[in-house]
């Protein structure tokens, strides 16, 4: 995966003299960089492989630099009513565009800022075969919103000093769209002087600033129709980005795909099942769905969107990409202000001891585990009223070899202990019954407790024990356990392998 780096390897060459070589490190784990040049431009690479390593902080698979969906035309019947779109579509990614055409969309008698960002957008994307993709896509391309501030447009930039003490754009919240989310090429070097004199030819005003990972330009500054921004993301960071934050965001563009839209990420498999179609349905519809855990930045994200009259909508999902084909299971931290974080909290504390204390919460992502647990829910459901399969969210506690044999393989049945209610996998919705079985670790005293998507459907509700139950009663999916004596001690057994998910991994003391 060293390739992501060679743009920036050949643009230091180019344009620094500058000799950068990355080679995979020992055991594959790691990289080793070395770099030829001046102090100063020592300095420089340096701060930018520091930028690409607080990115992959927050990435939780560098995406195959060819793992984008590609692009497709939107399916009937729906597509009927999508002719605009595909025209927008075209005004970017037709490469056989012709110059009067291209000044048209610059100076014509119906030229506006959007035909303008169109013209800015099809020279990355045909003349550079970058990406476009986010806002631009969801705001004009697809939704052809339009809003503008009041005032006079040269009010609507303002600057803000960036930790290198440079002076970095910003255009006022109200502009829809505001700007240009562009991915650079991949495969090839992208030549930022030959790029300027394209906005040269066309006459188009610009300014820019150089970050560790991106350039940001300011483009038609004192243009009557008012100016727009570009960032221009370096590759290998780009391909750190796996996690979308917003259905209606995951649309990108692509060169010579004329009529064809494409995903920046794959939501199309279970539990996600999110097409094409649909995030263009919640587009017209100034609809979206939240695709990963709420923190500050995804807060304000969320509020942005709000005020500009669009409605969150569906179940709140964490989006995470596969992992790559040599790992079956990867981990994702849930970030500390998450509701889902907070809650697990409060019930800990509230049930177990305020002396708890969380270290960590990860989601597991888990495919094959995923699978098996979508089929047998889906099996099961069939034999509910309604389809309705009963899923829980529900604690379980475990120690030692235990943790890492749930993470890899799930509940398995072969490792099942008979307890009251037979040979089965124990839950509960009480965290202090699963907290029992949380023995704290011999290093650290830190305890595991998971927690799981349980499919429950039809529950037998047992208050006597019966140590010799193998599976459900007949007619029954699963066993409501009801200890005699006991006040919220109850416990959830299933018998079938795969009919519970873990879900989250918590660390805590206490």
């Amino acid at each position: 995966m060293t390739k992501i780096f060679n743009p920036m390897i050949w643009r230091w060459k180019n344009e620094g003299q500058v000799k950068v070589t990355i080679t995979t490190g020992v055991g594959a784990a790691t990289c080793d960089v070395n770099i030829e040049g001046r102090d100063s431009q020592y300095h420089s690479v340096k701060n930018e492989i520091e930028s690409f390593k607080n990115w992959l902080k927050d990435s939780a698979v560098i995406r195959h630099p060819d793992a984008i969906v590609l692009p497709r035309i939107i399916k009937q019947p729906m597509r009927k009513s999508c002719l605009d779109i595909e025209e927008r579509i075209s005004h970017v990614t037709d490469s056989k565009r012709t110059t009067i055409d291209l000044w048209n969309g610059l100076r014509g008698s119906k030229a506006t800022r959007e035909t303008r960002m169109e013209v800015v957008a099809w020279i990355v994307v045909c003349q550079f075969e970058c990406h476009v993709e986010g806002g631009f896509v969801r705001d004009w391309i697809i939704g052809h919103y339009q809003a503008r501030p009041t005032g006079n447009p040269s009010t609507w930039v303002t600057y803000r000093t960036n930790t290198a003490g440079d002076q970095v754009p910003e255009l006022s919240k109200e502009l829809v769209p505001t700007d240009l989310d562009c991915h650079l090429p991949v495969h090839k070097y992208f030549d930022l002087d030959k790029f300027l004199d394209f906005l040269h030819k066309y006459q188009i005003e610009y300014s820019y600033v150089r970050e560790g990972w991106r350039y940001i330009f300011l483009l038609d500054e004192h243009a009557k129709t008012g100016p727009f921004m570009m960032d221009l993301i370096e590759p290998h960071v780009a391909l750190t980005h796996d996690r979308i934050d917003f259905d209606v965001n995951n649309l990108s563009l692509e060169k010579d795909y004329t009529k064809e839209l494409g995903m920046r990420v794959d939501t199309r498999p279970k539990p996600y099942s999110i097409d094409l179609e649909a995030i263009v349905d919640n587009i017209k519809h100034k609809h979206f769905q939240l695709l990963r855990p709420t923190d500050h930045t995804i807060n304000n994200r969320i509020q942005k969107m709000i005020s500009r009259g669009w409605t969150k909508t569906g179940t709140d999902l964490n989006f995470i990409p596969n992992p790559p084909p040599r790992c079956d299971v990867i981990v994702v931290p849930v970030p500390q202000i998450a509701d889902i974080y907070q809650s697990i909290i409060q019930q800990l504390q509230n049930n177990v001891g305020i002396q708890v204390k969380v270290h960590s919460i990860v989601q597991i992502k888990n495919p094959s585990l995923e699978e098996a647990y979508l089929a047998i829910k889906q099996l099961i459901a069939k034999e509910c009223v309604g389809g309705n399969p009963n899923e829980r969210l529900l604690f379980h506690g475990t120690s030692g070899t235990s943790i890492d044999g749930i993470l890899n393989d799930g509940f398995d049945d072969r490792y099942w202990n008979s307890e009251k209610w037979g040979h089965g996998a124990y839950f509960a919705e009480n965290p202090a019954v699963s907290h029992v079985f949380a023995q704290p670790d011999a290093t650290d005293q830190t305890r595991v407790m998971f927690y799981n998507k349980v499919t429950l459907s039809k529950q037998q509700t047992l208050q006597n024990t019966d140590g010799n139950l193998k599976a459900a009663p007949k007619e029954f999916h699963s066993v409501h356990g009801i200890p005699p004596g006991t006040t919220n001690k109850d416990e959830f057994i299933v018998y079938r392998y795969a009919q519970a998910l873990p879900y989250l991994k918590i660390t805590y003391k206490g």
